[in-house]
């Protein structure tokens, strides 16, 4: 556990993992970087810092990311049944406006005097008891279009919540992007900034991966689906992470178990976080391949088990999905889906 992958965690390019094996057992074992440490290796300290941070703000930007397309598809919903709505209420007052013509042509006054005038009784009570057919059925209309136009107005209110909520997460976004963003351009030119030949072996550590283990057979995955899953993780070795994004050409950690469970025909959540509750969780002695490995107590990063004390995952930019290490950093909880 006191391997540079403990305290370089995944999920974000830190370039030169391999070169942290020495300040990072230092660090392991005395909590903090020595004073006496060397100027670089406080660089990459800080650099793995950075790499943290940015991930837990990316995990947040997956989540307001995907709140906003729920937001976006429920506003799309209910303005498409609000005009629905307002249709039928034009349709209704329609209808109104035809039976009070009705009821004005076939003479609506005063009963006790069409009858003193009519010359012939029993063609008026015929006509009474159509125009009380006709007030009734007005009646029924009236309440009908009240409730319908109460109801509009429900839903569009309603509406009004969701796009305020919607422009809300359109923010939050932006803000999860940005400080993404400047926490990755800052490691970025933390690591630039090393000499040349510790740069170089940063850029080696990144793109180095295992891409070779042996295939889990399908007993060992505790069902079909995590075979299935598994096997759509495997298919992923060798490409890129990419924050923010769930395949097939790129992927972040999160993105990454959900794109593969979804091959599987399992909808997982988007964030490490959700998908730590995504299933039954297991002690991590009896993990399985397919079996979801979270990370860190604030579960800002996640792999798939795949057998012989393996996970695979998307570690950072600048490193492609690759096998690593189960214990590569604290692991908080394992998850079955």
């Amino acid at each position: 556990m006191g391997s540079h992958r403990r305290l370089a965690p995944s999920g974000f390019d830190r370039g030169a993992a391999a070169a942290l094996c020495m300040l990072s057992a230092a660090a392991a074992a005395l909590g903090a970087v020595p004073a006496q440490a060397a100027p670089d290796a406080d660089t990459r300290t800080e650099v793995d810092r950075l790499y943290v941070e940015a991930e837990k703000a990316t995990q947040a930007f997956d989540k307001a990311d995907e709140r906003a397309g729920e937001l976006r598809q429920e506003v799309r919903a209910a303005q498409d049944h609000i005009a629905r709505q307002q249709q039928r209420v034009n349709d209704l007052r329609g209808q109104l406006g035809s039976l009070a013509g009705a009821q004005y042509r076939a003479g609506g006054i005063d009963p006790a005097v069409a009858l003193l005038f009519s010359a012939d009784p029993d063609e008026y009570l015929d006509r009474a008891a159509t125009l009380d057919r006709i007030g009734a059925r007005q009646a029924g209309r009236l309440k009908e279009l009240q409730s319908a136009m109460r109801q509009l107005a429900q839903e569009r209110a309603e509406a009004a919540g969701k796009l305020a909520e919607l422009e809300k997460t359109r923010k939050a976004v932006a803000v999860h992007k940005r400080t993404v963003e400047r926490k990755l351009a800052r490691a970025r030119q933390l690591i630039n900034a090393l000499p040349t030949a510790e740069r170089a072996d940063y850029d080696r550590a990144s793109r180095g991966s295992r891409t070779e283990l042996p295939v889990p057979t399908g007993a060992d995955a505790p069902d079909g689906r995590a075979a299935a899953a598994l096997a759509a993780a495997r298919a992923a070795l060798g490409r890129p992470y990419v924050w923010g994004a769930n395949g097939p050409s790129g992927f972040d950690c999160s993105g990454l178990m959900q794109w593969a469970y979804g091959h599987a025909g399992v909808h997982l959540p988007r964030t490490s976080q959700e998908q730590r509750f995504a299933g039954r969780q297991v002690p991590l002695s009896q993990a399985r391949p397919g079996d979801l490995v979270v990370y860190r107590s604030d579960a800002s990063h996640v792999a798939m088990y795949a057998g012989h004390g393996q996970v695979i995952h998307a570690p950072y930019p600048g490193a492609p999905v690759r096998y690593d290490p189960v214990g590569m950093m604290p692991v908080s909880s394992v998850t079955r889906p």
